[in-house]
């Protein structure tokens, strides 16, 4: 454990590679908090940019920001230096993340208490043009008392509407593979938007109720692979407690194609009320209509490629001819600006799923 003064370390909470968290008591006030340092060797400029724009995240959605609080975030306190180490002061709830609650009998009622929570939570998130981007078991606490839920770790956030990713193999990629979207990866031709956070909700509620994720492999691309092309098992025949609708509802935020989860918070919170005011009466067997208070959170432009379907036909057939052991090369070209790039990006898509490599390069003519 890290001593700072002015606070008694109660307890070390987690430590990796990057950070220490512990649980304190701050001598000025007696009260309880969260501190999060940085370890020393991941102690450079870019990391610790990054560490303070988390502590502006997490600040510009607690009161007294200039707007109203986003209730079920963790609050921060502020951000301290002691000998050129910086630690963030976060509020203690006396919360223990859904990883380290993984033995807990998660009954439905309490269930449906967290989620309602972390659906609101996100949403307020989302209206602030913040995208979290690592959704999962580790970043959401729950107070098994009081019931109270809260999302932590921005340390990933954007404050963008949208960001585009490389498309690579994810040495060092954003966000937790097990629980990362299919446009995540960077395997797919579109930019991530706040629709991701979703599909991370998705697998986190998956294995809350299930006690496992959807997908366990354990080898990299072969995990990615499955979050590009793969269906998971419904997660009421892993557990007969969760209610169809419920079933049908995660499986909703785990769709593949971000078009197809759901729009905005408010209608997940919509459904997710419906699910329950069901499952209270009695009706775990009955599905529900998804989405019909879904409303967009944004106007997004439709990132699916049009007019190009005889052009994609083409490099597929191509593609099949390879599968099958042919060697084949095909030239795209065209204008500045006509879509050359974005037609090859939408290949990359088909290639993946069908666990195949994918190599693009441009040259000026």
């Amino acid at each position: 454990m890290t001593d700072y003064p002015g606070y008694v370390i109660q307890q070390k909470v987690h430590e990796s590679a990057s950070t220490l968290i512990q649980r304190a008591i701050r001598q000025s006030d007696g009260k309880a908090v969260i501190l999060k340092s940085l370890r020393d060797t991941y102690f450079s400029p870019e990391r610790l940019a990054r560490f303070k724009r988390e502590y502006e995240i997490v600040a510009s959605l607690n009161p007294g920001a200039g707007s109203p609080t986003v209730d079920g975030v963790i609050a921060a306190y502020g951000i301290e230096n002691h000998q050129s180490e910086y630690f963030i002061v976060l509020e203690d709830f006396g919360a223990t993340s859904l990883d380290m609650l993984a033995d807990k009998a998660w009954t439905i009622a309490d269930f449906f208490k967290l989620a309602i929570q972390v659906a609101e939570a996100l949403g307020g998130v989302h209206q602030r043009n913040i995208i979290h981007k690592d959704i999962n078991s580790s970043n959401i606490v729950f107070n098994p008392v009081s019931g109270q839920a809260k999302i932590i770790d921005f340390g990933l956030s954007t404050h963008l509407p949208r960001e585009t990713l490389s498309r690579k193999v994810p040495t060092g990629m954003e966000g937790t593979m097990a629980y990362v979207s299919p446009e995540q990866t960077g395997r797919m031709n579109r930019a991530v938007d706040y629709r991701t956070d979703f599909y991370s909700l998705g697998v986190t509620f998956y294995e809350v109720l299930t006690g496992r994720l959807p997908f366990e492999e354990k080898e990299t691309l072969s995990l990615m692979h499955s979050h590009l092309a793969k269906q998971a098992r419904p997660p009421h025949e892993l557990n007969p407690r969760v209610p169809s609708g419920l079933s049908e509802l995660i499986l909703k935020l785990m769709a593949k194609n971000p078009e197809d989860r759901y729009q905005s918070a408010y209608g997940l919170k919509a459904d997710l009320l419906e699910c329950e005011r069901l499952w209270r009466g009695g009706h775990t067997s009955r599905s529900i209509k998804l989405g019909l208070n879904d409303v967009p959170e944004r106007f997004e432009i439709s990132q699916n490629l049009f007019g190009r379907k005889k052009e994609l036909d083409t490099l597929l057939a191509a593609f099949e001819r390879a599968r099958g052991g042919a060697m084949e090369v095909l030239l795209v070209r065209g204008h500045a600006g006509m879509g050359k790039s974005a037609l090859v990006n939408e290949l990359q898509v088909h290639v993946t799923q069908q666990n195949g490599y994918f190599i693009k390069g441009v040259y000026d003519q």
